[in-house]
């Protein structure tokens, strides 16, 4: 059967050429958008320190796995103690980690607000603490040469070098790998950098005995000079827009691109309540429309912060062996948090999400690391009124206001999901009212 270059993964495959202060956000985190909500996604986490370089790829092939092969350039011939297969249940905890979030905050009694939140803010501050080689003289003839093969886990790996695009690409049709049309125009410019080739495929036997029913993470480590990650591979077969998630561990701050734009989503947004049972709805459309804003030609920032600690927290930071399974090389120790929980050091985290086709990201992504450590997370917020029925003055101001804030959420949902603004005050049942009318309204809102 022939093996194909899956275009689903192809985003990844074409991978590598590369060579604070905190404060509270609070909340209670209640919902995360998950990697799944989008089609086509794959996931690349990258561990960078000097040149130092640690990479895993995962990807969400489905099918047949004598149909599944990764073709990825590497800027030399790698070892096989460069290559390893990473464990799926870390780069998960890692996307849990830092998937943008969902929390809720409620109302205090306008009449005590002030005593309250004075204390509140008080307790939150003391609570943070290969296939066989045909003959060599036919890769001779070709120009390819296998520079190593190894298994490693349920994979077989070749490294390949070769001198000319069209040998590259006879030679990995000849040997069972189904090269989409145009592939040689983009084979040729990274031939031209003097890139070696990476090609994975799974090895039945090997997953047979491991008793493994799923693919597991591929990790490549390497010394190089450049940070980018190649992505003009994966689109070349590509059926429509791709979904990448880059999540960055470094030791000095935050990862942005430098040959696109790096763009924060809107973050700290108040929806409404309803929204709570359709949060991933309501990230599919708001990350569209940020991607259209861009006319698609932008990377988004969804998370930024320092691994030693989460606010809210949408999963635990990583252990300090999660973190080494990934890469991370240059932990100076294990520290503790104030209820004695161990915590990573020096791991800052990135997650950048991109959306990419052949028109609109015709480069290769560049990056650099910055020594920007300032925390960002795109968090959307539930604001729960106050249903309680105390009389004073702040109470009749905070009913007044309270239609006003609903209508400024009803406002936001629809900017940034571009849903109909009928629609959502039709959901809210926040129909006209009346002047004066607002504490009834209140009281029939709570009531229905």
């Amino acid at each position: 059967m022939r093996r194909t270059i899956v275009p689903s993964l192809l985003f990844a495959l074409g991978l590598l050429a590369w060579s604070g202060e905190a404060s509270a956000f609070c909340g209670f985190y209640v919902g995360k958008a998950d990697t799944k909500l989008f089609n086509k996604a794959s996931e690349v986490a990258i561990a960078r320190h000097e040149n130092k370089t640690v990479i895993t790829m995962a990807n969400d092939f489905k099918g047949e796995v004598t149909e599944f092969a990764l073709v990825v350039p590497v800027p030399t011939i790698l070892e096989k103690e460069q290559i390893h297969v990473g464990d799926p249940a870390v780069l998960k905890h890692l996307a849990d980690y830092s998937a943008p979030r969902l929390v809720e905050y409620f109302d205090e009694n306008p009449c005590l607000r002030y005593e309250l939140m004075e204390r509140r803010s008080m307790d939150a501050m003391k609570s943070m603490s290969p296939a066989a080689a045909p003959a060599r003289e036919r890769d001779k003839a070709l120009g390819v040469t296998v520079e190593a093969q190894y298994t490693v886990g349920e994979y077989d790996i070749l490294i390949l070098s070769a001198k000319e695009s069209n040998g590259l690409e006879s030679w990995l049709t000849e040997n069972g790998y189904r090269i989409p049309n145009g592939a040689s125009a983009v084979l040729h410019s990274y031939l031209k950098q003097g890139m070696k080739f990476f090609v994975a495929k799974v090895n039945l036997g090997e997953q047979t005995k491991l008793g493994l029913t799923h693919l597991r993470p591929l990790q490549i480590a390497f010394d190089s000079p450049k940070f980018m990650l190649p992505i003009r591979l994966g689109t070349v077969n590509a059926d429509g827009a791709q979904e990448l998630f880059i999540y960055f561990l470094t030791k000095q701050g935050r990862v942005e691109t430098t040959n696109y734009r790096t763009v924060r989503l809107p973050e700290a947004q108040e929806i409404p309540l309803y929204v709570k049972d359709k949060f991933g709805d309501f990230y599919r459309d708001l990350f569209t429309q940020q991607v259209k804003r861009e006319h698609e030609r932008g990377l988004f920032l969804e998370y930024a912060w320092d691994m030693n600690w989460c606010d809210p927290c949408a999963a635990n930071p990583l252990s300090a062996d999660e973190l080494r399974g990934l890469g991370v090389f240059w932990q100076d120790g294990q520290g503790w948090t104030g209820k004695g929980m161990p915590m990573a050091q020096n791991v800052f985290i990135t997650r950048l999400h991109i959306r990419y086709d052949a028109a609109h990201f015709p480069e290769d992504l560049m990056f650099q690391e910055t020594s920007d450590r300032s925390n960002f997370q795109a968090r959307y917020i539930l604001r729960h009124p106050w249903t309680g029925t105390d009389e004073c003055a702040a109470a009749t101001a905070y009913r007044h206001q309270l239609r006003e804030r609903y209508e400024r959420e009803a406002h936001t949902l629809a900017s940034l999901t571009g849903w109909n603004i009928g629609d959502i005050r039709k959901t809210m049942n926040i129909a006209s009212v009346p002047a004066g009318e607002e504490k009834k309204w209140y009281q029939r809102l709570w009531t229905n």
